[in-house]
């Protein structure tokens, strides 16, 4: 990390919904200047006006890049400043010097003075983000979708005994086509019966909506991964959702991600040491995207009933010893590390097209 030389700033930003606290540190680390920002473009400028009349601005650390502080960033990356985006500070800290926007904002500036706490920031600006919002409305047309299966079963547990017998022994999609098809009396809604049958009507159109709506999602998403990642959807038992999740953790700019080793810690499939003495093992990693985290473990499972070479390789860390456990733990280590030079890859080839 590039030092400050004499004349210039090092700028960190607090970010919140309504504003943003500034604050700027010279070449030495002191404090030169604090201020607030509205979260509008016309306060975006004010701050970039705001941090050029302290001096040349090296770089720029950014809390919460990839929310409140992603206009922020773009904004700024945009105009040509180096962004950082920091993580919240330890607990400890926090305990001995407070809490407040202005201590924050200095803190963040530290921070990216010494480069400590600081992340290259996900740049926002192509496929992948396109792929992350609709990624973002799948997942939670899903979760709908199964709140809305999960009440007619409940509504047909609890309703009048004429109506849970003729419903009880159907599957799944024929109780959602017949409740569909079914025509409830709309002014017989003051009676248990009558307002059962309405409720389940009105579930099952709704569960055939969102249906529909993942559907038409799902097609978005394909086509997205077939231009964004060819190469990652051909891997063994690598399905849309885990190819997309992967992607939006890697973000539009792959690079900032500096070894196949940084990626596995991003994912959490990195070896954390638990030796003590003279015993010397690893467990799992909780930290790094749970999402992408449970995407490589499904691909894990996957290969491991299907792949003959995973069921090898998993029998013979069993025979040195291993927990079940801990070799599919080293699996997902090897398909964190194969990912990530098959995205490294095919980004090449698209930024060479």
């Amino acid at each position: 990390m590039q030092r400050p030389r004499q004349g210039q700033v090092v700028i960190g930003v607090d970010t919140h919904k309504e504003i943003h606290v500034a604050a700027a540190v010279d070449w030495q680390g002191t404090l030169v200047g604090e201020e607030c920002f509205p979260t509008t473009r016309q306060g975006y400028r004010l701050l970039e006006s705001w941090a050029r009349s302290l001096g040349d601005v090296l770089r720029v650390g950014v809390e919460c890049s990839g929310s409140y502080g992603s206009g922020l960033t773009r904004h700024l990356a945009k105009n040509g400043f180096t962004v950082l985006e920091v993580a919240f500070p330890d607990k400890t800290v926090r305990r001995k010097r407070g809490k407040d926007d202005f201590i924050d904002a200095e803190m963040a500036a530290e921070a990216a003075f010494t480069g400590a706490r600081t992340v290259t920031p996900k740049s926002r600006d192509g496929m992948v983000e396109a792929l992350r919002m609709l990624q973002k409305a799948r997942s939670t047309a899903v979760a709908a979708r199964r709140a809305a299966l999960q009440m007619i079963r409940a509504d047909i547990i609890s309703a009048p005994e004429e109506l849970r017998d003729q419903l009880r022994g159907m599957t799944r999609m024929q109780l959602i086509r017949h409740l569909v098809a079914t025509r409830p009396d709309s002014t017989d809604f003051k009676t248990p019966l009558g307002a059962t049958k309405i409720a389940l009507k009105r579930l099952a159109k709704r569960y055939v909506d969102l249906d529909d709506e993942i559907s038409e999602l799902d097609d978005m998403i394909d086509a997205i991964l077939a231009d964004a990642a060819p190469l990652l959807v051909r891997l063994k038992c690598v399905g849309a959702q885990s190819a997309a999740q992967l992607m939006v953790t890697v973000g539009d700019n792959p690079e900032r991600l500096r070894s196949e080793a940084s990626f596995a810690m991003l994912c959490g499939v990195a070896p954390v040491p638990v030796s003590s003495g003279m015993t010397y093992r690893h467990r799992l990693n909780r930290g790094g995207d749970r999402q992408a985290n449970s995407a490589i473990h499904i691909i894990a499972i996957g290969r491991l009933r299907t792949d003959e070479r995973t069921k090898e390789y998993i029998a013979r860390k069993m025979s040195e010893g291993h927990t079940k456990m801990e070799a599919i733990r080293c699996l997902k280590r090897y398909i964190a590390r194969e990912v990530y030079y098959v995205i490294k890859r095919q980004s090449e080839l698209v930024n060479c097209s």
